[in-house]
């Protein structure tokens, strides 16, 4: 038997589920769901996020790169793949052998799908993003006529979809509302010139997360709901509009456990000095783990339901905390640093005001040297692992 280091990552696939049904009720049955899978999945592990979402109906995966779809397809995923970052030219053979959907926003990859198409009496369907804000990727408004009349005389492409996004789609504050209703009304407007041109694309989208929940029912027919799919809010506002499952616990164990006394140095730099005789328990995770280096001397882990700070600088494969006010803490206590232990819980936005991110990255830094536990229905079904 092959004994494992105890850092996990445990994805609840009965979370997952009951986060997927919630979004489905909310969206309703008029609006598809593209589950957002880039990224690894938000760090849950995309290939059984995707099988599990698959098998609940979702109708489209959306992922960033070629590479993603490609893995997808290659472990059985069946259903349409968009490829939301678009390809890049030499990437139009794989695009085309593995039926991916990439977002176009220039004719050149636009004239690299026909030609490989050609080649292989194929047609690949695209969808074209409309820069309505955000600055990133896609054509701008005033481009559409003579994009969409030189692209409609392009052979083995078809366009599918036209998609945009909301770059202030959490609306904290009225002037973050009053840029969505801005880019609504370009997107709308740019619709009805696409429509004119023609022919009419099927699928229209620019709700992510944060505008599938707010933008009820949903003014087109597509939603690409990302972190929300994974139980986090994104933002403060939202815990009273929708209810969700945190889908990812991230956990170890006690490996090493000492008292010392007052003015004793803890880690790296020596960045912490103990004030009385504490007890200081190690933990088999660092920063290579996605345990960020910048929650040196400012997070805090889960012992009994506990809370527990880290105590000096996050090193590469351990962290230091003190469980001095935790009596008889023993090697193998198990250690929660993202999730519920108890009645307690520490969430990804804890984590992230700490370490002055967004949760997304929290989810995203977890290594895919950690091991993904899944389960489902309260038992563990199946683990990876990829170092």
């Amino acid at each position: 038997m092959i004994s494992h280091r105890p850092t996990t990552a445990e994805i609840n696939l009965d979370a997952l589920k009951f986060n997927y049904r919630e979004l489905r009720n909310k969206v309703g049955n008029k609006a598809k769901i593209m589950a957002v899978v880039k990224a690894n999945a938000y760090g849950h592990g995309a290939v059984a996020i995707s099988r599990e979402l698959q098998s609940l109906g979702a109708d489209l995966f959306g992922v960033a790169i070629c590479e993603e779809g490609v893995a997808l397809r290659k472990a059985g995923i069946k259903i349409p793949i968009i490829v939301l970052s678009g390809i890049f030219g030499k990437q139009a053979e794989e695009t085309v052998e593995y039926d991916l959907t990439p977002v176009i926003f220039d004719l050149y990859t636009a004239k690299k799908l026909s030609s490989e198409g050609k080649r292989v009496n194929k047609k690949t369907k695209v969808h074209v993003k409309v820069d309505t804000g955000m600055g990133r990727l896609g054509i701008l408004c005033e481009e559409i006529r003579p994009f969409f009349t030189q692209l409609k005389e392009i052979e083995n492409v078809e366009v599918e979809g036209v998609i945009s996004h909301l770059s202030t789609a959490n609306g904290d504050t009225e002037k973050d509302r009053d840029f969505i209703s801005l880019q609504l009304r370009k997107f709308k407007e740019s619709l009805k010139e696409i429509d004119l041109i023609g022919p009419s694309p099927i699928l229209r989208h620019i709700a992510n997360s944060a505008a599938t929940i707010d933008l009820t029912p949903s003014p087109y027919n597509l939603v690409r709901p990302g972190l929300i799919m994974y139980g986090a809010y994104p933002c403060a506002r939202f815990f009273e509009k929708i209810t969700l499952k945190p889908v990812m616990t991230l956990k170890t164990e006690v490996i090493h456990i000492k008292t010392v006394p007052p003015g004793f140095d803890i880690s790296y730099g020596r960045t912490f000095v103990t004030r009385r005789e504490s007890t200081i328990a190690t933990l088999p995770i660092g920063y290579a783990d996605g345990y960020s280096r910048l929650l040196s001397n400012k997070g805090e882990a889960l012992i009994r339901g506990k809370r527990v700070p880290v105590v000096g600088t996050v090193c590469m494969d351990m962290i230091m905390v003190d469980v001095t006010g935790v009596p008889d803490v023993h090697v193998g206590e198990e250690v929660v640093l993202l999730g519920r232990q108890g009645e307690s819980e520490i969430s990804a936005d804890d984590i992230a005001e700490r370490a002055q991110t967004i949760s997304y990255e929290i989810f995203c830094g977890v290594s895919k040297r950690v091991p993904r536990i899944y389960i489902k229905e309260g038992k563990r079904i199946t683990r990876e692992f990829d170092v």
